[in-house]
């Protein structure tokens, strides 16, 4: 029950006000991203309209309300980043300025934990999956490849939406429930993003030795010496390479690519590897 010294108008959030935070935080939840605090804006501009009707609008708890929002610094994953703002509308909803600084520990013990198991499995793990069947569909001219990348999508963004309510209804109890979770969950995502990575190295990076050795009339095949040693030894050789130089000072991504082109190039030209 709304207390007067919460400053609260006793408004309760409709599935209108969800539609509008879900639309909000699709296409600008990131969009306020910045290096000092990065998504602390952004944050508030996706729940500023429930704010606004939980406060009062021109308010000085609306104001207040705001000013924590935008204080502390706040960076998760976006794809489960409407689990804190489920929690955050039902406390404030309840509460109002009594609840903040709950909030602001809650913003900032969950933001962390999600950022890794989100970016994980939704950043990493189903792009990786889904990204390379569609892309090998793709290379050998079958269609389907579009609307499976498509789907995957739209559920994902189905997720997105459907969490928010899911937080909202559950409250606090959804982060009693979930701490003995994230840890594991963390730590499976971890390593099933390991394994795929491996699967895709021996299945997608396709590169040979064709240098020819010759030792005393002896021609040495080289490709299948590695074989012997490990099956797909080069490619796994060359990720550690590119991984390698990723480690050096003033390295990047771009720059690491461009290293593994010139690289092909030139050994290509010689003979000395091809395509497997």
């Amino acid at each position: 029950m709304t207390t007067m010294s919460s400053k609260t108008t006793g408004y309760k959030l409709t599935k209108a006000d969800f539609q509008q935070i879900n639309r909000r935080n699709l296409v600008g939840f990131q969009a306020g991203w910045n290096y000092e605090r990065m998504q602390h804006s952004g944050y508030l501009w996706i729940i500023l309209p429930q704010l606004r009707k939980i406060y009062g609008d021109n308010t000085e708890a609306l104001k207040t309300a705001c000013r924590t929002q935008c204080s502390p610094f706040f960076n998760t994953s976006n794809f489960l980043n409407t689990i804190i703002t489920g929690i955050d509308l039902a406390l404030e909803e309840n509460d109002g300025l009594e609840s903040l600084e709950t909030v602001a520990s809650l913003k900032t013990g969950l933001m962390g934990p999600l950022a890794s198991i989100g970016d994980s499995i939704f950043g990493s793990l189903l792009p990786t999956i889904f990204g390379a069947l569609a892309a090998n569909m793709a290379m050998q001219g079958n269609p389907i490849g579009i609307f499976i990348w498509i789907a995957v999508n739209v559920v994902v963004d189905w997720f997105r939406c459907k969490q928010t309510y899911i937080a909202y209804e559950q409250g606090m109890k959804l982060v009693t429930t979930m701490s003995d979770k994230l840890n594991a969950i963390t730590d499976a995502a971890t390593v099933m993003g390991v394994f795929m990575v491996g699967a895709l190295v021996s299945t997608n990076v396709g590169i040979v030795i064709s240098a020819p050795i010759d030792l005393g009339g002896v021609n040495i095949d080289l490709q299948h010496i590695c074989n012997m040693i490990c099956p797909k030894l080069v490619p796994a050789a060359l990720v550690g390479f590119v991984y390698w130089l990723l480690g050096k000072k003033g390295m990047t991504s771009t720059k690491a690519i461009i290293v593994v082109l010139i690289l092909g190039i030139v050994l290509g030209g010689l003979g000395w590897v091809a395509k497997g």
